[in-house]
């Protein structure tokens, strides 16, 4: 048997490179079709349980898989018509809120012309210079909400298709690999499954108590339209780290726009303090029990790369995505580095220093 060649490192890590450039400039090209794909297949792996009991029960399989989306349609729609209606309240108060608004713009101007002795004209036009910047991306941003908008009308005929060609997805999986390797293809696409499920149940669950938590805080705090801005803190807090900062930013705002003084702000800020507490500490280790974790820098560097290539919808996507890649690479050896790379678990030391305490001590003569 002929030796396998052994290519050198710079070699191999450069081909990787390229390989990486031209999947992430595929993704990016391929948006418009990768997006609802990917949010189809997330969602079908969350439907399934429910479109296999119903088929355990003797319902066909096409009624099954109807039901089951009928049932998620359900749930969402009753989310979308809470937040219209409390939208709709909030729009009827929002001219008198700008010019309250504009009122205490105007005094924090009046203010920093009197404090950093910079004239109001100055501020103006430094204000008018950055709105004009700021078009392109406010367009962009725009974009990205009418696309994820856009996914209601595709997404289900995705799930649908998703859910039944689900043994014909499988087994291409089982029949790509050759068959020794189809025990770690069963174990891979097990785990997969499992953590996606387990992943957005438990988010889906730390939301609600978010919002019920957040819209609790602000309502005895007297913050005009708590109810809607806990909800929209709870579904921001969906982004790691980032949309908890967008969340707090939120009351504080209006209870500066519609309450005089300081102390409602305070009060703001500790509550969500305490809530982000509880939520770190006790409702994501308990309740959102996905297998997989993955170490806060690494979250926080996805997401930034998701917002980059897929905007809005790859913030979301980012970390059940890379929840899989983590799973992959725990079950390929060659690969396992990577993996532990993404996880959180942290060493007590690195391995360097011990090997090399380990090899002094073996090579150096005792006395």
């Amino acid at each position: 048997m002929p030796a396998v060649k052994e290519y050198p490192f710079y070699l191999k890590s450069t081909v990787v490179l390229f390989g990486l450039i031209l999947l992430i400039y595929v993704f990016a090209q391929l948006a418009d079709v990768m997006i609802p794909l990917a949010f189809a297949a997330f969602i079908a792996i969350l439907l399934n349980p429910v479109s296999n009991w119903l088929q355990q029960h003797k319902v066909p399989k096409i009624l099954a898989i109807g039901l089951a989306m009928a049932a998620g349609i359900i749930l969402v729609a009753g989310l979308f018509y809470f937040l219209a209606t409390q939208m709709i309240q909030f729009g009827d108060s929002l001219p008198a809120l700008k010019v309250k608004f504009a009122q205490i713009f105007s005094s924090f101007k009046e203010w920093v012309a009197a404090t950093f002795n910079y004239p109001i004209q100055k501020q103006d036009k430094l204000i008018s210079d950055g709105m004009n910047n700021s078009q392109a991306l406010v367009g962009r941003t725009l974009g990205n909400v009418l696309s994820t908008f856009g996914l209601v009308f595709v997404l289900p005929v995705y799930i649908f298709l998703i859910l039944f060609y689900k043994t014909l997805i499988l087994n291409f999986f089982f029949e790509v690999f050759s068959e020794e390797n189809s025990k770690q293809v069963a174990e891979v696409l097990k785990e997969t499954k499992t953590a996606i499920q387990s992943y957005i149940q438990g988010l889906l669950i730390e939301m609600l108590i978010v919002a019920v938590m957040n819209s609790a805080a602000l309502v005895l705090l007297g913050v005009k339209y708590g109810i809607l801005i806990g909800v929209i803190g709870a579904i921001l807090n969906l982004l790691p780290y980032i949309g908890g900062i967008i969340a707090i930013a939120l009351p504080v705002l209006m209870a500066t726009v519609t309450k005089d003084g300081y102390s409602t702000q305070l009060g703001v800020i500790i509550a969500y303090i305490v809530i982000q507490f509880i939520d770190n500490n006790i409702l994501v280790p308990r309740i959102v029990s996905s297998k997989v974790q993955i170490n806060a820098l690494i979250s926080i560097v996805v997401v930034l790369l998701g917002n980059m290539l897929w905007g809005l919808s790859g913030m979301f996507l980012s970390i059940p995505f890379i929840a899989v890649l983590k799973i992959i690479f725990d079950r390929i050896e060659d690969l396992k580095p990577w993996g532990k790379l993404l996880g959180d678990t942290v060493p007590t030391r690195p391995k360097g220093a011990g090997w090399s305490r380990t090899r002094k001590k073996a090579v150096l003569p005792e006395g």
